[in-house]
Order: structure tokens, then sequence, then C-alpha cells
């Protein structure tokens, strides 16, 4: 499904790297594929949710917004930056609606401090995170 010749929703590998490293995830995607980058992107977000999730429970604000941040930016400069919104069709329209709706929703949970905002964002990436790793012997 992925390459940088082929048209994606996703858009080019170099550009998902780029955007992972934008992020603040130090691995080495030099070497990931496009389909691990994406999968690398997934599993950033989660780490990033829980710790919100332990953040809010122990009261350090601080670090829950640092927490929230890095999932909004992951969602934002990772997952959506790297739509092809002109040739991925109605899938990756679909994603870009879901990445901003997830933008929205992570900001609330940062402003109300809710943990159920953050159950909800979590319940709505996890089918996508398990159906991208469900594929990757087949990309």
């Amino acid at each position: 499904m992925f390459s940088s010749t082929l048209a994606s929703p996703f858009g080019r590998s170099g550009g998902m790297a780029h955007a992972y490293r934008q992020v603040g995830v130090s691995t080495s995607v030099e070497t990931a594929s496009p389909h691990k980058l994406v999968e690398m992107l997934f599993d950033g977000y989660m780490d990033s949710l829980a710790q919100a999730r332990g953040a809010m429970r122990s009261k350090q604000i601080e670090n829950k917004g640092k927490a929230i941040t890095r999932a909004v930016r992951i969602v934002d400069e990772g997952l959506k930056a790297c739509l092809n919104l002109q040739e991925g069709g109605t899938l990756a329209q679909d994603l870009s609606a879901l990445y901003s709706y997830l933008t929205t929703r992570l900001t609330q949970a940062n402003i109300r401090n809710d943990e159920a905002i953050l159950d909800e964002c979590v319940a709505l990436v996890e089918p996508l995170r398990q159906a991208w790793r469900a594929i990757a012997d087949q990309v």
C-alpha cells in the first residue's frame, strides 16, 4: 500500500520520517519502512495518552499538558500531515476528519482535565492501530 512512487492516502515515506522526527520521538526512523513509521506514530500516540492519564491521576498538570501536547503533535504533524488528500480518496478524507476531531478532543481533555475524553481518543485510534498492525505482512 505504501511506496514513495505509488499513490497512497498517506503520502511519501520521506515525509513520514520527517514528520516523525518533528514530533520528538527518538528512534531509528531513517531505516524504518513507511508502514513501520505509521505504526510508530500510533504507538507514540498511545504512549502519550497513557502518560497523560498517569499525570492526571497524580495531579501533575505540567506533565499532563506535555503528554497531551505530544499526542496532538503526533496526530497533526505526523498522522494527518502525511495524508495524501489529492490521491487518497475517501479514506484520506475520513482520516483527516478523524484526526481533526482527535485534536479538538485532546485539547478539551487537557483543558477540562477529563480522563473520559482520553478514553474516547484511545478508543477511536486503537482499531486503526490494530488494523495497521494486521496488514504489516501485506505491505
